[in-house]
């Protein structure tokens, strides 16, 4: 009886938190629901830029921090919504990168340090803004983007820095006694050529480069041909090819992903067609049985055998 009545109440258990999680998820997946949180990001965006300017804020503090809390409480209660969703696979909640980085900025703004530091409030506050890309999906996708390249990106920096600090040597040497405010340190030379990997001022320095040398035609032609084309070009590819990868992440999501239940219509219709095709199965299990059964002998059939009297 004990065990009957812990599996009754564990079953209990289990479907009021299947039911709560259908329910959250028909709200957090409504519509209007998006539009209403994507309207408060917009509103708290806004107030970020409003608190820049100081005779509003003395004048309207009051209204602007009621406003700030405002949205707060609808952060709020929007994580706890999701979160409830994920009621019944809770485990899926955290599977998300998005709902991880939605919770971290909403806990954060309860921190007593983080409240206390209106600095990095102000910027949590700022992090907010990111979140339309939960309701942007193109935006969403760049993010996505960015973020896959970051490991290609990471070696491109790599290969320009000692792009960088060879033609920064090379600089240094041949013109830092007649090009000291360009080439006089290593750090002047950096900067310079960082400057000029943007192709601007480029035709002002091969002029005073032919002035000092001949050779700094090769020079800057080779460090262009580098820097701005082949660089550059090895960057683009690499946001390019992620950005495709997003694009397929996108459209194929994980299966661990919540998905919304069906509508009784449909399950009823699920169900229909899973007895018909149980009942087919067992027709065809009764016909192969009777086909492959061997015929009864006579013994078998109840026939009397005959004697043979001698």
């Amino acid at each position: 009886m004990l065990e009957q009545h812990d599996q009754t109440g564990s079953l209990d258990v289990a479907s009021v938190r299947e039911e709560l999680a259908r329910r959250c998820r028909e709200v957090t997946q409504a519509r209007w629901f998006a539009l209403t949180v994507f309207a408060v990001i917009l509103l708290n965006a806004a107030l970020l830029g409003l608190e820049t300017y100081s005779g509003l804020v003395a004048e309207w503090h009051r209204w602007l921090r009621l406003t700030e809390h405002g949205c707060l409480a609808v952060f709020t209660v929007e994580i706890l919504l999701r979160l409830a969703a994920h009621a019944d696979r809770p485990r899926n909640f955290f599977t998300d990168p998005w709902n991880l980085f939605d919770l971290a900025v909403v806990l954060c703004a309860f921190l007593p340090v983080v409240r206390e530091n209106t600095t990095v409030l102000r910027l949590l506050r700022l992090a907010r803004v990111l979140r339309t890309a939960r309701f942007l999906p193109q935006l969403r996708i760049v993010l996505v983007a960015v973020a896959r390249s970051l490991p290609g990106t990471l070696s491109f920096l790599l290969v320009g820095a000692l792009l960088l600090y060879v033609y920064a040597m090379v600089g240094c040497v041949f013109f830092a006694r007649q090009d000291p405010e360009h080439y006089g340190s290593i750090g002047r030379a950096v900067l310079t050529l960082f400057l000029l990997m943007t192709l601007d001022g480029i035709g002002d320095a091969v002029h005073a480069g032919l002035e000092i040398s001949r050779w700094s035609l090769a020079y800057y032609a080779s460090y262009v041909l580098l820097a701005s084309f082949v660089l550059v070009n090895v960057l683009i590819g690499v946001v390019l090819t992620s950005l495709e990868e997003a694009r397929d992440m996108e459209k194929d999501p994980s299966p661990s992903a919540p998905r919304a239940a069906p509508d009784p219509a449909t399950q009823q219709i699920l169900h229909d067609r899973i007895n018909t095709a149980r009942r087919a199965l067992d027709d065809l299990e009764r016909e192969l049985t009777s086909v492959s059964s061997p015929p009864a002998s006579e013994a078998e059939q109840g026939v009397p055998t005959r004697r043979v009297h001698t």
